[in-house]
């Protein structure tokens, strides 16, 4: 069976690449994961990629960064060390989730890219039809994939989707995340989210992350899994090395 909206074999023609960033653990100091982020080859941003996207080519679009994701994440080893791929999946560009994984099934085979390895998140930041969305997350947790919501907090879906079914991950949106040291009134929402998500089995990563004080609220509040520059920047077409708040303090402290 075909993917309806592939059958009009609108492509999408700007060559695209891919960047990573690393989701740390900071408890145990691996790389729990990394996100792949559209560039575009020629340097293009992924603002710039993205408002290229149309109703037209959305299906094209988001097969392509698929597979693109998983050709880098294979060709740099990314799981060697046993960290997951993050591939963001734009729900409205999904019309069946068993015929339209087809592609991502086969890249991974080509590849040898491990399917278990293998997150799959979306930002609720666009309009969409919850059982939509909940027959892709459903199917795709069905077929081993994890799943996750980006930015959690920010968006169209928020606790209506989350009472209905429980991804795996829930990424709180950067804007809790951001000055949370000197902003109460951010721990308290945060501190209870993630009480919240605790409750219902989802693992919180918190990103954004950009100094070390808003790095140590997050672990007195217990979070384990982290995201930001205070790490690392995206790498293109590489993996980065991760800078871990102890090297970050030694760092300053020699300055």
């Amino acid at each position: 069976m075909a993917c309806a909206g592939c059958r009009d074999g609108v492509g999408f023609d700007l060559p695209i690449t891919m960047a990573f960033q690393p989701i740390v653990d900071v408890r145990k100091g691996t790389a729990f994961a990394y996100e792949a982020l559209i560039r575009g080859q020629d340097g293009l941003g992924a603002g710039g990629v993205l408002a290229q996207v149309s109703p037209d080519n959305r299906y094209a679009f988001d097969q392509l960064c698929r597979t693109t994701a998983i050709e880098w994440a294979s060709r740099l080893d990314l799981a060697a060390d046993g960290a997951s791929l993050s591939i963001n999946f734009l729900p409205n560009a999904v019309y069946e989730p068993r015929a339209c994984i087809r592609t991502t099934l086969a890249a991974a085979m080509q590849t040898g890219f491990p399917v278990t390895r293998i997150i799959f998140e979306f930002t609720e930041n666009e309009a969409m039809d919850t059982d939509h969305i909940l027959n892709i997350l459903r199917a795709y947790r069905a077929m081993g994939f994890r799943t996750a919501i980006d930015d959690f907090g920010a968006g169209f879906a928020g606790l209506g989707l989350l009472s209905k079914f429980q991804p795996d991950i829930v990424k709180l949106d950067m804007a809790l995340i951001r000055g949370i040291d000197s902003d109460p009134v951010k721990r308290a929402i945060v501190r209870n989210t993630l009480n919240m998500l605790r409750d219902l089995g989802v693992e919180p990563v918190c990103e954004g992350i950009e100094t070390l004080d808003e790095h140590d609220v997050l672990r007195e509040l217990g979070v384990s899994l982290m995201q930001g520059y205070l790490f690392a920047k995206p790498m293109i077409e590489g993996l980065p090395p991760v800078s871990w708040p102890g090297q970050v303090d030694a760092i300053a402290a020699s300055a």
